[in-house]
């Protein structure tokens, strides 16, 4: 008999190890998938053009609210944990919630769900959202192609729209991002690749990614999201750590995983951290892998106009989910303000509405500046309404877009840059050799 399934997820990794490992494999019956992380996921069905042929009527999507119901009235076998991001305590609290329900609780390897390439592969993975991962394949892929290779990055999936419209989607140009309707989220992640002229591609079949990324590529950058693992087996895997977490490596899942199999190990934001917070991520890093190679790196923040912030009452907006399931309190608007003397930050909080004013209720750590939160029209007009509700003199955006393209700000603002500079340790281009030749 065929053993029954559910999938435990966030949309993302759930379906690569659906489709890696479950799809069209007669030993298995997917009977649903679970949501939770982001809003508006659930009360979807996984459509049966990529469900496959053992699966006519696609597979339901569930809040995972809903898991022991699940589990009893499904005679669920199996539970596959499949989401990022979360502590060690929390996986093991949902497997007590499984098993408890009477099901197994099952974790799919790397091995298992990495995909081989016919070219290099560079991944840049994390110990936690917002440690710097993108900042990281930017600098990266500018090695890359300054040596003369045509780099294509693969984007970790966030398919929160139509599924079956969202399969493979493949972006060049600034068109291509309202041609595929993405959200803020999606937009902060591929628009810095895009205007520094490289092709981009995301969706939710990631073997079809692969093959469609081969063809425009001499070398693939996977540019990970939270702090998932590889979907795709690299050559050169480097893992950024985050010293303002230097503790989380040991205490989240998967990052122990990504430390453990890094080729290199990117501690970033040396330059805004103390001496003690980089110390302790040097002292685990060097615990959990000793072979890796390490390199300090700094991520200084920069301000076109910065003397506009001294004295100023201002809003900090920052990445969303650096903020959310990233656990951070703060990012690199908050140090911008203090770095330019405003006067003070304006704690947005009280003038939350909406689902901002959800979010804020649900990751209670989130601190007084404002998560740059669009799931939709109707989150992105909430946060549009926050804004324009707290009383502050200029508005700091320390996304990694100018959000000022995809919202109306009624005040005056300013965009805070960040990237990645090299400290001490080998260069990040000399450990590309291989790739390079």
């Amino acid at each position: 008999m065929k053993k029954r399934i559910v999938i435990i997820g966030a949309a993302g990794r759930d379906f690569h190890n659906f489709n890696v490992v479950f799809r069209d494999n007669d030993r298995f019956e997917v009977v649903a998938f679970t949501a939770t992380q982001i809003p508006n996921i659930d009360d979807r069905t996984y459509p049966s053009s990529l469900a496959g042929t053992n699966y006519p009527d696609g597979i339901p999507i569930v809040p995972e609210s809903e898991l022991e119901t699940v589990i009893r009235e499904e005679a669920v076998d199996e539970a596959v944990f499949s989401y990022s991001d979360v502590s060690h305590e929390q996986v093991m609290r949902v497997g007590a919630r499984v098993l408890s329900a009477g099901a197994g609780f099952l974790l799919l390897s790397p091995k298992q769900t990495m995909l081989k390439s016919k070219v290099p592969i560079v991944a840049v993975c994390a110990v936690r959202t917002g440690s710097g991962k993108s900042q990281t394949s930017r600098y990266i892929a500018s090695i890359l192609s300054d040596r003369g290779k045509r780099v294509v990055i693969v984007r970790h999936p966030m398919p929160y729209g139509d599924l079956s419209r969202q399969v493979v989607q493949r972006f060049e140009t600034l068109e291509d991002l309202d041609r595929h309707d993405t959200t803020i989220e999606e937009r902060e992640e591929y628009e810095p690749h895009i205007v520094s002229g490289r092709i981009l591609y995301a969706g939710v079949d990631y073997e079809a990614i692969l093959r469609e990324a081969e063809k425009d590529a001499d070398v693939i950058i996977w540019d990970g999201g939270n702090n998932d693992v590889s979907f795709y087996q690299p050559d050169v895997l480097f893992t950024v750590m985050d010293p303002h977490r230097a503790g989380h490596s040991l205490k989240y899942h998967p990052s122990e995983v990504n430390v453990r199999l890094a080729d290199v190990l990117v501690i970033n934001k040396v330059d805004t951290a103390s001496e003690e917070q980089v110390e302790e991520v040097l002292r685990v890093a060097k615990t959990l892998n000793s072979r890796a190679k390490i390199i300090l790196a700094a991520s200084p923040v920069t301000v076109e106009n910065s003397e506009l912030i001294k004295d100023k009452r201002v809003l900090v907006i920052e990445d969303g989910p650096t903020l959310t399931h990233g656990g951070m309190a703060f990012g690199a608007g908050a140090i911008a303000a203090d770095q330019f003397g405003a006067a003070e930050m304006v704690d947005p909080r009280p003038y939350a509405v909406g689902s901002i004013h959800d979010t804020y209720e649900r990751y209670p750590t989130t601190g007084a500046v404002l998560p740059a939160m669009g799931y939709g029209e109707k989150q992105v007009q909430e946060l549009e309404e926050t804004i324009r509700r707290t009383p502050a003199d200029l508005v700091l955006i320390a996304t990694p877009i100018d959000l000022q393209k995809v919202l109306t700000i009624d005040k005056p603002a300013l965009r805070v840059r960040y990237n990645l500079e090299e400290i001490n340790g080998p260069t990040i281009e000399s450990l590309l050799a291989g790739v390079l030749k």
